[in-house]
């Protein structure tokens, strides 16, 4: 029997497994500095719940899977049955490893790495205890019911950023099939966390917060799109009473599953607190045979004392040390959709390349409407043929004069819908996601294809293979994807879970045939951004609304879990597509600054002082581009509801660049000062706006502009910034304001 103490990046985590069960989390949370061998099984005793009147005669402790037959009355961990038998467990621990460092799990779920060699031989429990204190990054527990015929391994990482995953696997050791309902992944927070935050969200205004006590009983959010889903919460955080973005301690999970899935909070009338994330399964959709094996989504969770930032910076630290993460500069893009929609004339196109080479793009994506049938939205899906009526001689010549240019060539693809007007759907309407006899209803006039179907999968591989083969130059795929999966059916049974597995096997099998290319996750704008599509894809599209009034808070918000680098953030045209708000130059681009930044807006129809703006916006977003996509996220806590600032800081703090944006009128005419947070409190910084950004509209006060602010700023203390701050010019509503912070001497 053992105690497993894990430490990483102000986080610890602490394993009881001297008992003959499961082991219990003692401690998730706040880094407990190392602790004497002799002090954790005090740790351990001090923690268990006392036996209390009208109820079991033993104390009842939640361990890594929630069970009834220790007295677990809440969501169960595991559901499931063998022909109505074995719908309960009592697993028992028959083994415990101890990994030196954390491992990444692979795609598929299986993870690498050994065991640690402690004293010459690996470490196991129950029955071996080679010391409580183990500074490791990675446990795997085994366990097993002999009589419900079911094995269980739990495997628990905590890598060098402090971020915690979590995985089961069920395997079925008896001798019929087990149908397995749920197996859901939990850990537990302590009763000091009092409220929850998560996210909703819609078509064009994904990425919603809502916040609210945390209650007895459950706060469940399922997620039954097929897809992970607009309304998705990237991230389900506990938190003490008021905590912010710069203070507060909290808790938060991510279900990494681009199907459908579940997160829940749920506080027990026992005393017990759980944050738990999992796939969210249908009737007969996981059988499993005599055996076989299944894998729960990863569950991500991290802790922070330094409020949401605190998560985000442990999130975006684990993200950056990902092999799969882009090392290279993310390249300004131009997305021709918002400039031509379907009207594909080469002429045009070129023009518009030519556009795009002169403010300073360096990637150039052609949208919809390029491939065989598609001159509307209602036909053609699944013909991934180039058009020959509309593409004479092909894409070649459009490729070449782009990257003539010095531009990266993109492509737009929905690969895994189909049109019911296409080649392909009258010759194959069997490889439909479907239930026996009926179609689901349609959306957007297509279906979803069957990729479980060996061969619609065939199919869909050889002609993006062909594609990207076919033609010298294509760099990068915009991957859409419309539509919700209702009624997802394969061979008589739910389909989702296959079909998300089958959707990873395509992007894994294309990547490897094809490495160079880059691939965008995109779903009807930011309908499927989770960290499982996230390990095949190089960046997520936000939102199909470029709105840069809509678009501060959903990429305020899409930024608590993933970096700016993966996060599309696009200038718009001055009228909204999806809004028709009006919204100045100034306004978009400080917006579309922070992220992967890109134009979304018909740059030959602009004249050339406004021509000149923009490249100067670009210019001024690859100077600050290295800090941009790597420096550390921080968010300013303001008072007024109508300002909302955020910057990012070197992580030598050496530089920083802030925007503070008025995003409507104020009670009062002049808001209070705000803080620039994040800087070195004993170094002194210049602060002033970067000499390429114009200047805001601002109300006519005395003095005029920049206030008392003279021409090159103003030099204080990042002490003064971050506890004081400074008082700001007063911004006309829909205005932002860009400060660039650099150290002195």
């Amino acid at each position: 029997m053992t105690i497993v103490h894990l430490r990483r990046a102000r986080t610890s985590l602490v394993l009881d497994a001297r008992g003959p069960g499961l082991p219990r989390v003692v401690h998730w949370g706040a880094d407990l500095g190392p602790l004497p061998d002799e002090d954790l099984p005090a740790l351990a005793d001090a923690t268990v719940p006392p036996v209390v009147p009208s109820s079991f005669d033993a104390p009842t402790v939640l361990s890594l899977l929630p069970e009834a037959s220790a007295g677990w009355s809440g969501r169960p961990g595991l559901a499931g049955h063998r022909d109505g038998r074995d719908w309960s467990t009592a697993f028992r621990l028959t083994g415990l490893d101890v990994h030196d460092e954390p491992a990444a799990p692979s795609p598929d779920g299986a993870a690498a790495g050994g065991p640690a060699r402690l004293g010459g031989a690996p470490l196991h429990a129950p029955g071996v205890n080679k010391g409580p204190f183990l500074s490791s990054g990675r446990v795997v527990v085994r366990a097993a019911d002999p009589g419900a015929g079911l094995s269980l391994t739990v495997e628990i990482t905590l890598d060098p950023a402090g971020v915690l995953t979590l995985r089961h696997r069920l395997r079925n050791d008896g001798d019929g099939r087990y149908e397995l309902r749920e197996l859901t992944p939990v850990l537990p927070v302590p009763a000091v966390a009092t409220e929850l935050l998560d996210l909703t969200g819609r078509w064009c205004r994904e990425r919603a917060p809502q916040r609210h006590p945390w209650p007895m009983g459950a706060w469940v959010r399922e997620g039954r799109h097929g897809r992970t889903g607009h309304d998705a919460t990237l991230l389900l955080v506990a938190g003490t009473a008021g905590f912010g973005f710069r203070h507060g301690e909290v808790w938060a999970v991510h279900t990494a599953w681009s199907g459908d899935h579940v997160t829940a909070a749920e506080r027990r009338p026992t005393g017990e607190s759980t944050l738990g994330g999992g796939e969210l399964l249908a009737p007969g959709e996981v059988v499993l045979g005599p055996g076989e094996e299944y894998a729960t989504p990863l569950l991500y969770a991290a802790h922070s004392t330094d409020g949401l930032d605190g998560l985000s910076e442990a999130l975006h630290t684990h993200l950056r040390a990902r092999p799969s993460h882009p090392r290279t500069p993310r390249p300004v893009t131009l997305n021709v959709w918002e400039a031509v929609y379907f009207d594909h004339d080469l002429d045009r196109l070129r023009a518009l390349a030519d556009a795009a080479a002169e403010v300073g793009v360096e990637r150039f994506v052609l949208d919809d409407g390029w491939f065989r049938g598609r001159r509307h939205d209602q036909a053609g899906l699944g013909d991934w043929w180039v058009d020959g009526e509309v593409w004479p001689d092909g894409l070649q010549p459009l490729i070449d004069h782009v990257r003539g240019h010095g531009m990266q060539f993109g492509l737009w693809v929905e690969p895994e819908m189909v049109n019911p007007d296409s080649d392909l759907f009258r010759a194959h309407p069997d490889w439909v996601l479907q239930t026996p006899g009926r179609l689901p209803p349609p959306w957007r006039h297509q279906q979803v294809l069957d990729l479980a179907n060996p061969d619609a999968y065939a199919y869909l591989l050889e002609r993006l293979d062909a594609v990207l083969s076919e033609h010298d130059g294509i760099a990068y795929l915009k991957w859409d994807h419309n539509r919700d999966l209702t009624e997802a059916g394969h061979a008589g049974r739910p389909g989702v879970h296959a079909q998300t597995r089958a959707v990873y096997r395509l992007l894994d099998e294309l990547r490897a045939r094809h490495p160079g290319v880059e691939i965008e996750s995109c779903s009807s704008g930011g309908a499927r951004v989770d960290l499982e599509i996230l390990r095949r894809t190089d960046r997520v599209w936000a939102s199909d609304c470029n709105d840069a009034l809509e678009r501060l808070s959903i990429q305020r918000w899409t930024g608590l879990l993933l970096p700016p680098e993966l996060i599309g953030t696009h200038i718009g045209p001055q009228r909204s597509h999806t809004t028709h708000r009006v919204h100045d130059l100034g306004f978009r681009a400080v917006t579309a600054l922070f992220g992967h930044h890109g134009i979304e807006w018909d740059i030959t129809a602009i004249d050339a002082t406004e021509r000149a703006e923009l490249a100067a916006w670009v210019a001024l977003h690859k100077r600050l581009r290295p800090l941009l996509h790597g420096g550390r996220v921080v968010r300013v806590d303001h008072p007024d509801p109508a300002v909302q600032a955020h910057g990012v800081v070197a992580h030598d703090r050496d530089h920083a660049v802030y925007a503070v944006s008025r995003v409507a009128t104020s009670a009062a005419q002049v808001p209070g000062v705000v803080r620039l947070p994040g800087l070195a409190p004993a170094r002194r910084y210049r602060v002033r706006p970067p000499a390429e950004a114009p200047e805001p509209a601002m109300l006519e006060l005395s003095p005029p502009g920049w206030l008392a602010w003279p021409g090159d700023g103003i030099t204080v203390t990042g002490s003064v910034l971050g506890t004081v701050g400074v008082q700001l010019p007063a911004l006309h509503p829909e205005q932002a304001l860009l400060l660039e912070v650099t150290v002195v001497g």
